[in-house]
């Protein structure tokens, strides 16, 4: 009895292990046909997609199950997949493992982007300047200052610009000017630092309630380029009226920022050193280093169009070094022989947007009653009648990054300034330009930038914007 037992167990042995290569065998033997068999499932339905379909369920479905059910409750038989059940297994895992680590990486950005965001208020208001934000700045939130700054409505921005310029000319360095007519003319050096901070007044329901406080400092090898001065460079009150259509400010203003739009190309030392700005200031608009009392009313007739004015008190009428003499601090309400700067201008501008360039057209008039020495009789009494004229146009001519930010790409602009000769040393202005913003590609900031997160996404980064 015994022997007839173990007969029946090899022998029911022997069938086991014929199944299982038989099984080996059908297996490999579909392998050859596997990519055709791929193929059929991605152009049609048919009985191998169901299977892979059915397949790709139950191991969801499987993994998805508490690890806590009962043993007896598995199924306890082998399964056996074809190379494209394999295949179509493997791509959905991967597709999931993918998905995953898209949305880690789009709330890791989502979580950047918004950190910042709650900076935007604090920032300076009322100008046309766009001074970089706070992502953009050194310190940025390091240590929670900023942050904790922002809790009780104080935003800030700081910075500091160091210029040095020297004659390269033959022989320039053997001997000094001793009377230098001009910066680089000898080696010149000129430092200016700053420090802005603002403080939210819409928490107390001001629409859009700000008051600005700003110090200056600057100080130069050459003195006729300042001269050195440490001050305000602002003291500022600004909210909207009429649902956002008036805008107002007054306080110690610098109106080169709010008017005009000289740094628009971003050609600083044109406006530092060159015509443009003294054309302005002889006219006697304030500017960073020499703020003034002023009211500035704003009109905004839709998002586009746009007049502005200004009664200003008028910066010194013989120029901006005798005005920072008198008055380094800037505090002062006046200074010798100065009167009234009235200011109006019109304007149409319209923020890029894709497949819509940023365009910005202003034309504009200054009156000054300050007291001004006639250039062709400066013998003679002064004369109260000084004024000026300008009209300046850019356009955007090529968008760069139109998934990413519309603003970037180049630009063409004009501008044409005029002042009557007899009470203005430079009388004519022109200048035409051509500048680019942006051109250069750096990681996006967007959450929903494609490009950035696909890649991200694909080099598994751990040090872009998308964390």
């Amino acid at each position: 009895m015994f022997r007839l037992a173990a007969t029946a167990l090899q022998k029911k042995l022997q069938e086991s292990r014929a199944q299982r290569w038989i099984a080996v065998a059908l297996s490999l033997a579909a392998s050859p046909v596997g990519g055709a068999a791929l193929a059929q499932d991605a152009s049609m339905p048919g009985p191998q997609s169901g299977i892979s379909n059915k397949m790709t369920r139950a191991a969801i479905q499987k993994k998805s199950r508490p690890a806590t059910l009962p043993r007896s409750s598995r199924s306890q038989q082998p399964v056996h997949l074809s190379a494209s059940e394999a295949l179509a297994q493997t791509a959905n895992a991967f597709a999931a493992k993918r998905d995953s680590a898209g949305l880690v990486a789009k709330n890791r950005t989502q979580q950047k982007v918004e950190s910042f965001a709650k900076f935007e208020g604090l920032r300076e208001k009322g100008m046309w300047l766009s001074i970089p934000g706070p992502a953009d700045t050194i310190d940025q939130d390091y240590g929670g200052v900023r942050s904790a700054l922002a809790e009780v409505g104080i935003g800030y921005i700081g910075g500091t610009v160091n210029t040095f310029v020297a004659n390269q000319l033959p022989n320039a360095a053997r001997s000094t000017i001793r009377d230098q007519l001009y910066a680089g003319q000898n080696p010149t050096f000129n430092t200016l630092n700053f420090m802005i901070a603002t403080y939210d007044l819409s928490r107390f329901g001001i629409p859009d309630g700000q008051i600005i406080v700003g110090a200056q400092q600057q100080y130069w090898t050459w003195k006729p380029g300042g001269p050195d001065r440490a001050g305000i460079n602002t003291i500022a009150y600004y909210q909207t009226l009429f649902g956002g259509k008036l805008e107002l400010e007054m306080g110690y203003l610098r109106n080169i920022n709010e008017f005009v739009g000289t740094v628009v190309g971003g050609n600083a030392a044109v406006n530092v050193f060159g015509a443009s700005s003294n054309i302005l200031y002889q006219a006697g608009m304030s500017n960073n280093a020499a703020p003034t009392p002023a009211l500035n009313l704003k009109y905004n007739f839709d998002e586009r169009f746009y007049n502005r004015t200004s009664i200003q008190r008028s910066l010194s009428p013989d120029g901006q070094f005798a005005h920072i003499t008198e008055n380094p601090t800037g505090l002062d309400w006046s200074t010798a022989n100065s009167g009234v700067l009235f200011l109006d201008e019109a304007g149409y501008k319209n923020k890029a947007a894709p497949g819509l360039p940023e365009t910005w057209l202003r034309v504009g008039a200054g009156f000054n009653n300050s007291s001004y020495t006639d250039l062709r009789y400066p013998a003679q009494p002064r004369a109260n009648a000084n004024s000026i004229y300008y009209v300046a146009a850019d356009r955007q001519l090529w968008q760069s990054d139109l998934q990413g930010s519309a603003a970037r790409g180049i630009y063409a602009g004009f501008s044409v300034m005029y002042a009557p000769p007899d009470l203005n040393r430079v009388s004519q202005y022109y200048e035409l330009r051509l500048y680019a913003k942006g051109l250069l590609r750096q990681p996006s900031t967007r959450p929903d930038c494609p490009r950035c997160h696909q890649h991200c996404v694909e080099q598994r980064c751990s040090g872009c914007c998308h964390g």
